[in-house]
């Protein structure tokens, strides 16, 4: 018998998709907002019609143009067949990179304002000073050089807000001098997470420093409240 009869016959465009082919479909297109590769408009036209797909002729198109089209094609088969996956926590050695080049060490802001955001590298040390102005440190989506992170800021009569993820390691040693310096966050994170120090003081200004869950797993979550709220419609009398 040759080899080809043993291998396994190309998906039609007219087969049936599961709900694990929708799943993985809405998976790629919440790591693409995240990464900034489809805005907002976009991704809620894609994820309407992720949901509403019934082939998967029409699962494809969706995630055509956008990167590793293949190799979530096989996570999909590999949840199809029983692997465990948990869309909230963070794989955190894929996060460092030791060696590379930090995208930015200062943060300034004059009568003016700053942001770090998305998948930015953070060195062992980022600066950040802002004088009647203000500016957004965000670690939810940033890889680190090194598993130590000393983010120090500064102000004066003007705002800093340092956001990190639920299940990173922060340790908050500012204060503040007719002013507030948030040490809330303060807590251990999971196995493997950087160790983030937050210090600095702020004068007649504030540092705020916040726990946040994911922009991805915020848009996961709100996709289901939106499948459940369509269940209930579909089933009233359940």
């Amino acid at each position: 018998m040759s080899d080809d009869a043993h291998r396994t016959p190309p998906r039609l465009p007219d087969l049936r998709a599961s709900d694990a082919d929708r799943e993985r479909v809405a998976e790629q297109l919440r790591d693409a907002v995240a990464e900034g590769r489809l805005d907002m408009a976009e991704f809620e036209e894609r994820l309407d019609a992720t949901y509403k797909a019934r082939t998967y002729g029409e699962l494809e198109p969706l995630t055509r143009d956008l990167p590793s089209h293949e190799a979530v094609t096989a996570k999909a088969d590999l949840v199809k067949h029983g692997a465990s996956t948990d869309p909230v926590a963070i794989n955190w050695p894929e996060r460092m990179v030791e060696g590379a080049e930090p995208s930015s060490s200062l943060g300034f802001a004059f009568w003016s304002g700053f942001g770090r955001k998305g998948s930015w590298v953070v060195g062992r040390r980022f600066t950040a000073f802002a004088m009647w102005g203000g500016g957004e440190i965000d670690l939810r989506e940033a890889r680190f050089t090194d598993r130590d992170v000393e983010i120090r800021c500064f102000t004066i009569m003007g705002g800093l807000q340092v956001v990190v993820p639920p299940d990173m390691t922060v340790v908050v040693r500012g204060f503040g001098i007719m002013g507030g310096f948030d040490d809330k966050a303060t807590g251990e994170g999971t196995p493997g997470s950087p160790r983030v120090v937050v210090t600095g003081f702020a004068l007649m200004g504030g540092v705020g420093v916040d726990r946040k869950i994911r922009r991805a797993e915020k848009l996961r979550q709100r996709e289901e409240r939106r499948r459940a709220k369509r269940e209930r419609r579909a089933n009233p009398d359940d």
